[in-house]
């Protein structure tokens, strides 16, 4: 019986080793090819999406890094704008203070020359009032002075003395 045993444990041990054999072989032929390859698959697209993922990153990397620096030229060319128009503000109001003055220098050269001439005016009116009221009373004088013919001609050599020709 242990004779039996042991031959049908034996042909038992051989028969399941040929099960499981033939099975290896199945699941190789029809099992394993698909499974590796769905694994292998996977693997490659894991492989792609991290690839991507860090194209991506590297992407945000350099968009982020000019973003940076389209920033840093965006305020410098702010700054240089309000430079630039604080100076010109400067000049415009500068310009506009000269030309003030230049205008309230003629303005004022205008109107001092308008002065002088009334001045000049007024004085000569004032000469000839003068010298009218000055003829008419040296004509009342004179014509009370010289209504005698004697009066006159005394009067007439005086004045030949007076300005005698030197």
């Amino acid at each position: 019986m242990e004779k039996l045993i042991s031959e049908f444990s034996i042909g038992l041990f051989f028969w399941q080793s040929m099960i499981f054999i033939g099975l290896l072989l199945l699941l190789r032929k029809y099992a394993w090819g698909p499974i590796l390859n769905a694994v292998n698959e996977r693997e490659t697209s894991i492989k792609d999406a991290l690839a991507s993922a860090e194209a991506a990153r590297t992407e945000m990397e350099n968009l982020h890094s000019d973003n940076q620096r389209i920033l840093k030229e965006a305020r410098a060319e702010k700054e240089a704008l309000l430079k630039e128009a604080q100076s010109t503000r400067a000049q415009l109001i500068s310009a506009a203070k000269e030309e003030a003055q230049t205008e309230a220098q003629k303005i004022l050269s205008q109107a001092q020359e308008a002065i002088q001439n009334e001045k000049r005016a007024a004085i000569n009116e004032l000469r000839e009032q003068v010298g009218s009221i000055a003829m008419d009373i040296a004509e009342k004088v004179l014509k009370k002075e010289l209504e005698s013919k004697d009066k006159q001609v005394q009067l007439i050599n005086q004045l030949l003395q007076d300005s005698d020709l030197k």
